[in-house]
């Protein structure tokens, strides 16, 4: 039964293969407003079952939820779609949430720091669909020079990746410092691996802004995003970084 659990729990905290089945479902779905609830809510749910049924995480798992991490961190590297790349970002991010599970105590705020990387992932994907509405698709290198003709969009483009990639002050930032604080006194290994794969994310984040935002300017001549939309984004990644700060506060 605790195996099952476990298992159970891997399809939304994703573990390889089992991480497929997340991707699959977020690639199906084409209403934001539905991917929304789904980078909200599917780490939520394996948190829940994983506390619900009150199993010890066994360092096995921890390690098959490294490597996942390590492994979608490699693929991010490689993703030009940009809705792809926040949904591989996510199995990303999700997957290294059993390392945390595994070496933190029961007051640790692991839902806090599931949040910490969704909420991000929603702007990102909010912003992708800006671009689905200007282009008609969101990849890397289809159009670029964006910081010339959409200064706007690409300041909190800029922001919104800084926020997933898990840079200061960020909550994921904090949140993958706890990781790495809880896991150094257990396995010095498990730490450099965890600092691996967050200079993964920031390797393809820094990709995924060249292929937007850098180069000549486009030719098309697409509407910058409005000003009451920019202080939308502009208020929401803010109190991210507010929210950064309270986890700065729980830091062991």
């Amino acid at each position: 039964m605790t195996d099952f659990m476990l298992i159970l729990a891997g399809l939304f905290l994703p573990l390889f293969p089992l991480s497929m089945v997340f991707n699959t479902v977020f690639s199906r779905v084409n209403n934001t407003k539905y991917r929304n609830l789904l980078l909200l809510l599917w780490p939520q749910i394996g948190l829940l079952l994983i506390y619900l049924s009150n199993v010890e995480i066994p360092g096995w798992i921890a390690t098959w939820g490294l490597l996942t991490a390590l492994l979608y961190g490699i693929r991010l590297l490689a993703i030009r779609e940009m809705q792809l790349w926040i949904s591989f970002l996510a199995t990303s991010s999700w997957a290294i949430l059993w390392i945390t599970l595994q070496h933190s105590g029961d007051d640790s705020p692991i839902f806090l720091y599931a949040l910490s990387f969704s909420i991000p992932l929603i702007v990102l994907l909010l912003l992708s669909d800006e671009l689905v509405k200007r282009f008609g698709a969101a990849y890397t290198g289809l159009y670029g020079g964006l910081a010339l003709t959409q200064p706007r969009f690409s300041g909190i483009l800029v922001m919104a990746v800084l926020a997933v990639i898990a840079t200061p002050l960020f909550p994921a930032f904090f949140t993958m410092l706890a990781t790495v604080a809880h896991s150094a006194p257990f396995s010095l290994s498990i730490a450099i691996f965890v600092g691996i794969i967050w200079l993964l994310w920031s390797w393809a984040g820094a990709r995924l802004l060249q292929g937007i935002i850098v180069g000549p300017a486009s030719e098309s001549n697409v509407a910058d995003i409005s000003t009451d939309a920019t202080r939308k984004y502009a208020a929401t990644l803010v109190s991210l970084i507010i929210i950064g700060l309270v986890l700065l506060g729980g830091l062991p």
